[in-house]
């Protein structure tokens, strides 16, 4: 084509400029981009696929349609999410669809949850190598696997609108929407602040278009609705919810009742940590809470850049809120209006986001009680006659065992010591807290906990099973895990702790303990166990 031809076209310049920047781009991707699963290079005609797709679909474009040799080839998987765009990005190699978004969807949420974690929609990185993975030729698996049971961390699908659905039990065994955690959308929030579903989100069919899948799950098969493709009245479904027909071959139904999506796997997963391996890892900006009892959320709000939300409850009749937004420096204001008529602020910086999980770097949610909290050292020292700092644990003290607490001694507080405060708690592999055993407002004149010890200070909740008092870890998967018991010396006698039936949990402890401590002391010990058993703590 000539200059000339150009100069009295200038939609075809338009599309030529847009050719070669594609191709340019698609080259630097080529030089840089690396596969999500393990560092294989992208290839550039994803890159180009996607952006010829962008380019094919930009509406002021009315240039005539490129013969059909000339189209890109668009996965099935990719084109289930176009409906979505720009919100949802995707790209593809000859393996995977990788599926990129920010975690929050058009609707709104958490409108209707009547059993709240006190959890809020955060935006997650779901981009780059943190994004979700579809396997573009999904294999039967030789033995499918059931999620009842299992699987109760992370997410089992994706829907189209690209927000991950979680097994429809919580991190308990419990069905989340049958005790009140999820809204009016089938979502809720973890303990990261991430918006996930539980249930299948059948809201979504008639923006991705009748007989079209409304989810993929993450051994590749697609979720469809309540009727079949042309359809059809669902029948033949296995275990799983799923069946094999002409045209479409084997895929999942989503249902009003238990399992409400995929459940099992009917294809090839690789289970790791309680969860389908790998999959993008969720970024908390703060600890998480305790569930806030006979909260029922009535209203929550976005503004349009999602870097300002509000979130309005009751508990009987009294309102309360969280307002929270993005700070100048990337990281989050959070203001709190208790229902009580408190306020309080809490400022989370950008730093806090900083770590992969499983498999990864190791984030760093997990706060103390402060900058201010001196160092563990000094004269005062925390020790146990059962077992020593960096040993083993003894399995009477675990669930394998009789799960009693264990005798703990310390002296060498700091002048000044008015009541100490214990926390037993281990870390992760995603970086989250769990924590076995609370006391706080113990006298000072307290120098050791006898086994199994009662009556002495306050106890408070845990996070294994939210009850009072200790709970035996019981150490899930094969390995050494670490327990950590710190001791604080404080200068109050009793701690500011807000009322509660349950008990203060770590938390509320660590925010009441701030500009408070005098000294802290330090025991870690070790424990290892075969097998999957310890139930894992409540929030998802």
């Amino acid at each position: 084509m000539s200059l000339s031809c150009f100069d009295h076209a200038p939609g075809l310049r338009r599309i030529a400029g847009l050719f070669l920047l594609a191709m340019l781009l698609g080259l630097t991707w080529e030089s840089r981009g690396h596969d999500i699963a393990g560092g294989v290079p992208h290839s550039r005609e994803p890159v180009l696929s996607t952006w010829v797709v962008a380019l094919a679909d930009a509406p002021e474009l009315s240039t005539p349609s490129p013969p059909e040799r000339m189209r890109p080839s668009v996965p099935p998987q990719a084109e289930g999410f176009v409906a979505f765009a720009p919100r949802v990005r995707v790209r593809w190699d000859d393996r995977f669809v990788y599926v990129e978004g920010n975690g929050l969807p058009a609707h709104g949420m958490m409108e209707g949850i009547t059993a709240w974690q006190q959890q809020v929609p955060l935006p997650q990185p779901y981009r780059g190598e943190n994004a979700w993975r579809i396997p573009l030729h999904p294999v039967p698996a030789h033995d499918p696997v059931s999620i009842r049971g299992r699987f109760l961390r992370g997410a089992v699908a994706v829907a189209v609108n690209g927000i991950p659905i979680f097994n429809p039990q919580n991190n308990r065994g419990e069905i989340s929407q049958e005790i009140g955690e999820l809204d009016r959308w089938g979502g809720h929030c973890g303990r990261a602040d991430d918006y996930h579903y539980h249930i299948a989100p059948l809201h979504l069919q008639a923006q991705a278009g009748p007989g079209r899948p409304i989810a993929y799950a993450l051994d590749g098969y697609p979720i469809f609705g309540l009727v079949e493709p042309d359809g059809a009245a669902v029948s033949g479904l296995d275990p799983f919810n799923g069946h094999t027909s002409s045209g479409t071959g084997y895929h999942y139904h989503a249902s009003t009742h238990y399992p409400y999506v995929n459940g099992g796997f009917h294809g090839e997963v690789v289970e790791s940590e309680g969860q389908v391996a790998p999959q993008p890892r969720a970024r908390p900006v703060r600890p998480d809470l305790p569930p806030l009892r006979g909260a029922r959320i009535v209203r929550f709000s976005a503004d349009r850049d999602e870097a300002s939300f509000e979130l309005e409850y009751q508990v009987g009749s009294s309102p309360g809120k969280v307002a929270y937004r993005r700070t100048p420096e990337g990281g989050w204001r959070f203001e709190f209006l208790g229902t009580d008529g408190s306020r309080r602020e809490e400022v989370y910086p950008a730093d806090r986001r900083n770590g992969l999980g499983p498999g990864g770097a190791r984030r760093q949610p997990d706060v103390r009680a402060g900058a201010d909290a001196p160092p563990a050292g000094g004269t005062f020292r925390l020790r146990s006659p059962a077992m020593r700092d960096g040993g083993r644990l003894p399995v009477e003290f675990t669930g394998d065992g009789a799960g009693d607490s264990p005798p703990l001694e310390w002296g060498g507080a700091p002048a000044g010591t008015r009541s100490f405060a214990l926390i037993m708690h281990h870390i992760d592999p995603e970086g989250i807290a769990k924590w076995y055993w609370i006391l706080h407002d113990i006298p000072p004149d307290v120098q050791r906990l006898p086994r199994n010890a009662t009556r002495v200070g306050v106890a408070g909740e845990n996070s294994i099973d939210r009850r009072i008092g200790y709970a035996p870890p019981h150490s899930k998967g094969p390995g050494p895990k670490e327990y950590t018991f710190t001791l604080y010396a404080l200068d109050v006698s009793t701690l500011p702790l807000p009322p509660s039936p349950s008990g203060a949990g770590r938390p509320a402890l660590l925010a009441a303990m701030r500009g408070r401590i005098l000294g802290t002391a330090e025991l870690s010990v070790v424990y290892a166990r075969p097998g999957t058993g310890e139930p894992p703590p409540p929030g998802r």
